[in-house]
């Protein structure tokens, strides 16, 4: 077990640290970044994301958990300050009992299983973080095997979209791509090999309402930007598109509640049908 190092002033280390939670490409560069709180940390362990650091409050009785953390965990274990670590948990009035620095993963579309009963999403130039975090969430919630992160967007491993997937992050592969041409290559793939796989667009002007699409068939569901919904580009290459039926004065929905009503609808339609005699 690596030995313990104390932290007490705003050291360079600190500063990194603290820089990731800011600047994007210092994240990118260093290829790490940081997450707080019982269930994320548990999550990236259980799921075995490399921890570089384990830091956590050096002024306070840690829980058993903390213990049992610092204790089987291979990583660099940093006692900090505790108003210190309080600016690294981004927390006011109390800091954190710990704050893990994690490895990030390739941007490897082969992270993402693709089999016959496939169901991915991708969110087209997202630019809420919040957002990225809560669409993950959903997708892990309702079976998806991934989610790609396309074009100019919002970073996947920004601390509020960290917080907002609340530790699906690290169950739900999640790569970021630059373009449709990385995607359509994997796809055209998948195709290649026998997995029929569609590509589906959520549009309030859809060909069909999202509970009159078959989601029981291979398909990558495609959500749009947030002010301007797919680009051109997406639009063109989508197989079929789907709306959502709305009553009321709202014309759309959020981009991430969207997501979660049209994954919602293609994880109920599997599951009935593997409820269905044979």
């Amino acid at each position: 077990m690596p030995a313990l190092q104390r932290i007490t002033a705003r050291n360079a280390r600190f500063q990194q640290w603290e820089s990731l939670l800011s600047n994007r490409n210092k994240r990118t560069r260093a290829g790490e970044f940081l997450v707080q709180g019982v269930r994320p940390i548990s999550l990236a362990v259980e799921y075995g994301w490399p921890i570089r650091v384990l830091i956590h409050d050096g002024k306070r009785k840690l829980s058993q958990w903390a213990e049992e953390l610092l204790r089987t965990v291979d990583a660099e274990r940093i006692a900090m300050a505790p108003d210190l670590l309080m600016d690294l948990g981004e927390k006011s009035g109390s800091a954190p009992e710990v704050v893990a620095v994690v490895e990030m993963p390739a941007d490897d579309l082969g992270r993402i299983r693709a089999d016959s009963a496939f169901l991915g999403v991708l969110f087209d130039r997202p630019t809420s973080p919040g957002n990225v975090g809560s669409v993950i969430r959903s997708a892990d919630a309702f079976g998806a095997h991934g989610l790609i992160v396309s074009g100019h967007a919002a970073d996947v491993y920004d601390p509020k979209s960290v917080r907002a997937s609340t530790g699906s992050l690290f169950a739900l592969p999640t790569v970021r791509v630059p373009s449709p041409d990385t995607v359509m290559t994997w796809v055209d793939a998948m195709r290649t090999e026998g997995q029929p796989v569609v590509l589906v667009g959520t549009d309030e002007k859809g060909d069909c309402d999202v509970f009159d699409f078959d989601f029981t068939q291979p398909v990558l569901l495609l959500i749009g930007n947030e002010t301007s919904g797919l680009s051109n580009a997406w639009r063109n290459l989508c197989d079929h598109t789907v709306s959502i039926p709305m009553t009321g004065s709202a014309s759309s929905l959020n981009a991430a509640n969207a997501a979660t009503a049209v994954l919602y609808e293609a994880h109920r339609q599997r599951i009935t049908a593997a409820r269905r005699p044979a």
